[in-house]
This record gives structure tokens, sequence and C-alpha cells, in this order.
């Protein structure tokens, strides 16, 4: 998963949504920063269950294969299975998934999100006007996280309408495009609301950050 995030926008992808971020900050005093990570979180539970889960199948399999009743023959080849298949879910994400639940995956991502936009200090601009647009690969989702100030003002169906086209521009391989659009949307938004200053400065930086999940 480590090199996921870093392949998922070519370098020319980023200098765009990079671009677009300077552009859109331009009219708002407002910061919009990017990140994207490869995973939320590591399912370590998930390794273990579905190692133990396949490897009961396949001690059981080999055991009728080959005629052996005996529980020491059984747990012996659990055993060597369950060490192998672990270190296979562990890297291969597509049979990971399968033990991880859809409500386990929304609260990792949702949580990872929010963590990163303190960590990130996002909420330390100068009127509360950060806005964090997060892309967890593995979960394949997308959270849009805004400060208390746009909050106040920005209702949550406004969000989640930038949300819809990050991941319906993912599903069609769009993805520079569909997050350079979303940083447009959240140009927009936030230029309503709060208007470029004649004292405004660049409080965050406009790279997009390739990050790791806790």
């Amino acid at each position: 998963m480590s090199n996921s995030a870093d392949k998922f926008l070519t370098a020319a992808e980023r200098l765009q949504i990079e671009a677009r971020i300077a552009e859109a900050e331009k009219r708002t005093s407002g910061e919009i920063v990017v990140m994207v990570v490869p995973s939320s979180y590591h399912y370590p539970l998930a390794s273990m269950l579905g190692s133990s889960f396949l490897a009961i199948l396949l001690g059981i399999a080999v055991a009728l294969l080959f005629g052996q009743d005996s529980m020491w023959f059984f747990l012996s080849v659990f055993g060597i299975s369950f060490m192998v298949l672990h270190e296979v879910i562990k890297r291969v994400n597509i049979i990971k998934r399968v033990f991880v639940t859809a409500s386990d995956m929304k609260w990792e991502v949702e949580e990872a999100a929010i963590q990163s936009f303190y960590h990130r200090k996002i909420n330390h601009t100068l009127d509360h006007t950060g806005i964090l647009i997060y892309i967890s690969l593995f979960e394949r989702k997308v959270r849009v996280v805004a400060d208390q100030g746009i909050s106040a003002k920005v209702a949550k169906e406004v969000l989640q309408d930038i949300v819809n086209t990050i991941v319906h521009g993912i599903g069609g391989k769009e993805h520079g495009n569909a997050i350079a659009e979303a940083v447009d949307r959240c140009g927009e938004i936030l230029a309503r609301h709060f208007p470029v200053k004649p004292t405004n400065q660049n409080e965050l930086g406009n790279e997009v950050i390739i990050g790791r999940g806790r």
C-alpha cells in the first residue's frame, strides 16, 4: 500500500491541482489542502480473521485430500498456512478488503481525516477557514473536513457535493481533473463567504500531501 498514494496522481496532475489551489486562494482568505493516503488504517484484525478462516479451510481440505484424521496433522497444516496467509493478506488489498466491514472503513476514514486536519494545523488559520480534501485509497472513500468558520456558513450537503464530484471522477479514471474541479468548487464557496483581504497571505502550502494513515 505504501506506493499506491504516490502512483494515484501523476506529476502533471499534482501540478494541475496545486495550480488550481493557488488560483482559488487568490479569491479568498480561506485555505485549501488536498491529501491522499494509501490507507487510513492497517486493519490488523482483518489480517488475523482472514488468515485464520482461510487456514482452517485449507487445513480441512489438505487433511481430506491425504486421508488424514489426525488433529496434529491438521494443526501443522493450519499453522503453516496461517503464517503464510497472514503475510499475504497484509500485503494484498483486494483480499484484505473482504475481511473489513464497511462501517469499520467509514469510521477509520472519518477519524483519520479529522486527525490529519489537526495534525496538519489546518485549524490554525486566522479566521478558521481551512478546508481539507482527504482521499483514502484502500477504503475508496473521500472526506471533506471544514473548519468551524466554514461549517457555520456552509451546509453539509454542499460539502458532500464536493465529495461526490471526486468519487465520480475517480470512478471514471479522471483523478486529477476531479480533484481540480473539487478545488475550484471549494474556492467558489470560500470566496463567497470569505473574500480575499488586502492583507491576505498564504497560511498553508499548496502542495498535494501524499501521506500515510494511522
